[in-house]
């Protein structure tokens, strides 16, 4: 399965680069006796670049776990504890300043990841026959693709940032002003499209670890859709562009998906949405629905793979007065750091697949005396995310490490990109194939397909919460309120929740909707604080890192709106 981590690894350890400041991150050598000039001498050396643009997003601290704090809070779920920690907890609950470590280490681990796709392309593009060449121009495409794929978190997270597209090789070169995020948008999508005319589409025999065509054509869709939708600017307004424009964007969301039909090839996974996320904890790849994966692999009793399923899974104690030997018999641990807003549980139908999936309504505790987990059912506000769970891992993995492991994250799939294109097609005026493609989804759950005849009682109080920060007095915004339900019916915990909230313009009335009225927040302390810590026209980015303002001088010493 994680067939090419150990060329991540040679390369991480053979050209990485510092990560303490933009300074450091940016003008420290290779360590290694490499040279940027000399190494893109072959396709094979070409491809270990590119595998250390995956590494970089790999990494345990990346993808691998912090991001998981920069996905929550929204309406689905928060974190267990609400202690200020200055890392995850903060970052959750609306408390994060600009010295918060998490944030200062994503933020240097995508400008590693862009540095390392600017070094790669650059050097691909200057070997000898390139030109010619289907395999470099592939190669070229994957480190495009992942280039923008960071640059769009840095987007997302920051707004307005320095961003080049040239390897920083000297301390002249290291520092930029911001770049208008339009700016920016071009280029991924510029990146996006090389990447998806030199790629070829899946098949069953190819890896979602690796950049397919439809990996690019789906982040378009995504990239094109956060870019129609609302974003924080600098003097703390939330805008979104003029209406011309958002259909010129949700048309070119179209297109993307007609090419996904035209090919035939992705679909919604024949062995059931259970089915589909157990594989993720199985290690079983793939490709038909999950389109592309950030692949992780643990080694031994050492601190480099991922936290999928044991951060963000149900809790299982830690097996204790047995011998190490004997430990392999067990799931390991899984701290259960994220808890599920619990009301969701009752807004999924009875018969909808996804619930019993989506929400852990227990966790495993540990019996010493007769030395076995034990499967205990906990009450409503100590339920967690299900998608990903250690007793879902295999026994060969489940073990190398209490805290890591193998458990591959799929950053874009099947279902996400139906529901990508039903949205565009209802912003552009066909709402009758928008209610076909999200019908499609609720089909292989098991829930009942949306009608206008059943959308009072499936879609308003007291089935789900009424959402009055969505007008649902036409077919139109009919199909917004059920998008939004749909959404996190599908596709919660995965991630893109909190950014189609900010998209939308309502991330901040969803939080205090559902924080005044959750169970969890009725008594004298609100273990789901976000909603009154949460700051419109603030906390839609992040703070840009203290260590990033106090180097760059060419920020000007200002940071994001409110920081």
């Amino acid at each position: 399965m994680k067939k090419h981590f150990l060329l991540y690894t040679f390369f991480a350890l053979s050209l990485t680069t510092a990560t303490t400041s933009c300074e450091d991150l940016l003008t420290e050598e290779p360590n290694s006796s490499y040279d940027k000039d000399t190494f893109f001498d072959s396709e094979a050396n070409a491809e270990m670049a590119i595998m250390g643009i995956y590494n970089s997003i790999s990494d345990y601290r990346h993808y691998g776990w912090y991001e998981m704090a920069a996905h929550a809070s929204d309406d689905t779920y928060y974190t267990a504890r609400t202690h200020s920690d200055n890392t995850i907890h903060d970052m959750v609950h609306y408390r994060v300043n600009s010295t918060n470590e998490w944030v200062e280490m994503l933020w240097q681990l995508k400008y590693q990841g862009i540095d390392r796709a600017n070094m790669a392309i650059d050097g691909i593009q200057n070997m000898d026959g390139y030109a010619d060449s289907e395999n470099l121009h592939t190669l070229e495409a994957e480190a495009r693709f992942l280039r923008a794929f960071l640059a769009f978190d840095l987007v997302r997270y920051w707004g307005d940032v320095p961003f080049k597209t040239s390897y920083t090789s000297n301390y002249e070169e290291a520092f930029g002003a911001r770049v208008d995020r339009e700016e920016i948008y071009d280029q991924i999508i510029e990146d996006l499209t090389y990447a998806k005319e030199h790629t070829e589409w899946a098949t069953a025999s190819s890896s979602p670890e690796r950049v397919t065509q439809g990996a690019a054509r789906a982040l378009l869709m995504r990239v094109y859709l956060q870019r129609a939708g609302y974003s924080l600017q600098m003097d703390g307004q939330l805008t979104r562009p003029d209406d011309t424009t958002r259909s010129t964007y949700f048309n070119a969301v179209i297109e993307e998906w007609e090419a996904f039909r035209a090919n035939g090839y992705h679909d919604f996974y024949s062995g059931g949405y259970e089915q589909l996320f157990r594989n993720f904890s199985e290690d079983v790849l793939d490709s038909q629905e999950s389109i592309f994966e950030i692949a992780f692999f643990q080694q031994q009793d050492s601190r480099n793979g991922g936290c999928w399923g044991i951060y963000n899974g149900p809790q299982v104690a830690e097996p204790t007065g047995i011998s190490s030997s004997e430990a392999n018999n067990y799931m390991g641990r899984a701290n259960g750091f994220f808890i599920t807003v619990p009301e969701w549980r009752d807004f999924f139908e009875e018969g909808d697949v996804r619930r019993d999936v989506s929400i852990c309504t227990y966790r495993f505790t540990w019996d010493a005396t007769n030395k076995q987990h034990v499967q205990q059912e906990r009450n409503a506000g100590s339920w967690y995310p299900g998608k990903w769970r250690r007793e879902w891992m295999t026994a060969e993995t489940r073990n190398k490490n209490m805290n890591y492991g193998d458990v591959n994250y799929c950053v874009l799939r099947y279902a996400d990109v139906v529901l990508m294109a039903a949205e565009a097609y209802n912003e552009t005026g066909n709402t009758s194939e928008a209610w076909t493609l999200l019908n499609s989804v609720r089909s292989r759950a098991g829930a009942t397909p949306i009608t206008s005849a059943n959308y009072q009682t499936l879609l308003k109080a007291p089935t789900v919460y009424d959402l009055p920060y969505i007008s649902d007095g036409d077919e139109q915004g009919r199909f917004r309120t059920a998008l939004y339900w749909e959404r996190g019916f599908e596709l919660s915990f995965e991630g893109q929740r909190k950014f189609d909230l900010i998209r939308w313009g309502i991330l901040g009335d969803a939080l205090r909707l559902f924080g005044e009225r959750s169970s969890v927040n009725q008594g004298s302390n609100a273990a789901y604080p976000a909603y009154q810590n949460f700051t419109d026209g603030k906390n839609e980015l992040l703070p840009i890192p203290l260590v990033e303002i106090q180097s760059n001088p060419k920020l000007n010493g200002q940071n994001n709106y409110g920081y």
